[in-house]
């Protein structure tokens, strides 16, 4: 008989049943510890390198180890692919599902640069318009109709150096891509930015380059060229009757711009840029990439091998680009410190134009509407309307309205133009001495001058 006394040291022998339990139990163990003793799951991969979301299928720092798979930093690499991707578009869903961003009947245009940014903003448009179409045709009545979707590339070579046939390949490569994302068929537009003078490139390119060559700041050009890219788009929209422009801006960027503003001094239209809607414009801007980091949106070019085209891209100079190198260094010391950064600017108090302006249209997405409500973003008429810079199309503050009062409504030249700009445009945009101002004047577009002009200050908000 076996010893049932633990503390036995007589040698007898145990139940032979007992020691063939003990080690199969043994055996068990082995098998299910791996070599460098991490535990593993019933599949057997490494528990840590399971997707936080699924757990059952393998990270994508796993099973992708390449520096594109580990830049989106956070939890980015901790998804698998499949879950990664579904995050990122739930996220660009959410933003257009409760700002009310697209309609049915609308015709939105994404303005595509040929980077990451503007690369997943069109795919994504593409896959919600495939899923708008798909419903179109499974229904029995139709009654929703499908957006529609055109892609506008603004050819800046008037002013960036590059080579025609660079500029050629890559508006090759665009049209390459804009088509292959059918059906249904997208319009591609390249818009030259002289275009906003008139149709004759060749006059329109010439004082193209007066005008930017007028502005003396390196930081002051770059946001010049900006604004004029803006202004291009909401000419081609306006013209194709488009009725919202999808813009491609990412946490990253909208990072950067809250602290350029800020140092540039625009923080009282600081609120205006950095929302999901700006209905300031003719063409209302959306912006559903908003709560999107680069480095994510870069990762999913990885993995779903979306092409990117590289084109017109300098480097960021001046203020621009001291701060882009200053926010990619805070980014790399916290992969949260991007978003921390817009989530504390979006706390400012926004302006009445962000928000999608009320529409007749019964097909409007009614979910949108309880979501809008939800989040209070009710129009307050008894407000006057806002008056804006006739270059940056920012909203004026109190400071800069005070400088108005010497000029008379309905008179505009070079002399009264600087008293209708912010103070941002004034001191790195428009040249300090008399002669200078006149011949930057001169060579201002004619959406520029028309908006000076036919601003109405006689109402004035001067609080919010």
């Amino acid at each position: 008989m076996a010893c049932s006394s633990g503390s036995c040291e007589s040698g007898c022998y145990k139940d032979n049943n007992e020691v063939e339990a003990a080690e199969e139990e043994n055996q068990h163990s082995l098998k299910n510890e791996p070599p460098n003793g991490v535990p593993t799951g019933n599949n057997g991969v490494n528990r840590h390198n399971l997707c936080i979301k699924c757990k059952s299928n393998e990270n994508i720092a796993a099973t992708n180890p390449t520096p594109a798979a580990f830049a989106a930093g956070g939890d980015g690499g901790r998804f698998c692919a499949e879950c990664f991707r579904s995050n990122l578009f739930g996220k660009f869903k959410f933003a257009v599902t409760s700002n009310a961003m697209i309609s049915p009947s609308d015709n939105v245009l994404v303005a595509f640069s040929g980077g990451t940014s503007s690369r997943v903003a069109l795919q994504f448009v593409h896959e919600m318009q495939c899923k708008a179409q798909k419903n179109f045709d499974a229904s029995r009545d139709r009654s929703l109709p499908v957006f529609g979707v055109g892609v506008a590339f603004v050819d800046e070579s008037a002013i960036y150096p590059v080579s025609s046939q660079q500029l050629d390949d890559a508006i090759e490569d665009m049209k390459l891509i804009v088509s292959n994302l059918t059906p249904p068929r997208k319009v591609f537009h390249v818009i030259p930015t002289a275009s906003i003078y008139s149709s004759d490139l060749g006059e329109g390119k010439d004082r193209l380059r007066e005008l930017v060559n007028a502005v003396s700041d390196v930081t002051g050009k770059e946001d010049l060229m900006l604004h004029l890219r803006m202004l291009s788009l909401q000419k081609i929209a306006l013209e194709n009757g488009y009725t919202k422009l999808l813009w491609g801006s990412c946490t990253s960027r909208i990072a950067c711009h809250v602290i350029t503003a800020t140092v540039k001094g625009q923080g009282y239209s600081l609120a205006a840029d950095i929302q999901y809607v700006d209905a300031r414009w003719r063409v209302p801007v959306v912006l559903p990439l908003r709560d999107c980091l680069t480095q994510e949106l870069s990762m999913l070019c990885c993995l779903d091998s979306l092409k990117t085209v590289e084109v017109l891209d300098t480097p960021r100079s001046g203020i621009n680009g001291l701060v882009s190198s200053f926010v990619k260094l805070l980014q790399e010391e916290n992969a949260s410190r991007e978003s921390t950064i817009v989530r504390t600017a979006g706390k400012l108090t926004p302006f009445d134009f962000n928000r999608m302006p009320a529409s007749d249209d019964l097909n409007c997405n009614l979910a949108s509407l309880r979501r809008q409500k939800k989040y209070n973003l009710k129009l307050n008429e008894s407000l006057p309307p806002e008056s804006f810079c006739p270059i940056c199309n920012s909203p004026l503050s109190k400071s800069d309205l005070l400088s108005l009062n010497d000029v008379e409504n309905g008179q505009l030249s070079a002399e009264t133009f600087g008293a209708k700009c912010c103070l941002s445009c004034l001191f790195q945009i428009l040249p300090k001495e008399r002669p200078s101002v006149e011949h930057f004047y001169s060579f201002l577009p004619l959406p520029i001058i028309a908006q000076a002009k036919n601003d109405n200050h006689c109402n004035r908000r001067w609080l919010r």
